[in-house]
């Protein structure tokens, strides 16, 4: 099977698990050793401005780089008021940040022309200034599949793929994110029974 790295993965009524219902998950990595993503229409009850405020060790480094060196403007900090996303089951203490394409920080990893991901503490400093990238979304863990996992799953009908778009990443309201990426596909789910291809 080709990889699905920048592919969307849409949950489908047939799966059973109901951490994923009505889930879609961003593929950043998908090989023969497994496959790994974050979920993207699964909010937590966080936002982004109380998140970076927990960062206890950060907090102080924090403010003193706002007030010292950034001019935060109304259209950067507004940004913190989105809700953080829980990006999977597994390792929910770390923080992953989806992003467009900026290289100046100290652990990223391009994934397409539009996304790069990133880990290192040192974006979620600048986020909310005139410093961080354009759009952006953060997660708290991810999904992730042993070798051959995802390939069983997808061969029962569990999930659907789509084409990552941008649109549905940044743009779209995280409640309708499902809904959207379903759409891309021109499916009305709807129409779906649960028991879909066991017929």
């Amino acid at each position: 099977m080709d990889s699905l790295e920048n592919q969307l993965l849409i949950a489908m009524p047939a799966l059973g698990d109901p951490y994923f219902n009505k889930t879609v998950t961003y593929i950043c990595e998908h090989n023969e050793e497994g496959a790994m993503g974050l979920i993207i229409n699964l909010p937590v009850n966080l936002n982004l401005k109380e998140l970076l405020s927990q960062l206890d060790d950060e907090k102080e480094k924090l403010s003193k780089e706002r007030e010292e060196h950034i001019e935060v403007q109304n259209e950067h900090t507004d940004k913190l008021q989105q809700r953080v996303l829980s990006g999977g089951p597994v390792s929910q203490e770390r923080g992953f940040v989806l992003h467009t394409p900026q290289s100046c920080w100290t652990s990223s990893l391009s994934l397409s022309n539009d996304i790069m991901i990133t880990t290192s503490k040192d974006i979620l400093l600048a986020l909310g200034t005139s410093e961080a990238p354009t759009d952006y979304m953060v997660t708290l863990g991810y999904a992730g599949w042993g070798p051959g996992q995802l390939e069983e799953e997808l061969k029962t009908n569990s999930w659907l793929t789509t084409p990552a778009d941008k649109d549905i990443l940044f743009n779209t309201p995280i409640e309708q994110r499902w809904k959207k990426a379903t759409e891309k596909l021109g499916i009305d789910m709807a129409h779906l029974s649960p028991d879909i291809g066991h017929a």
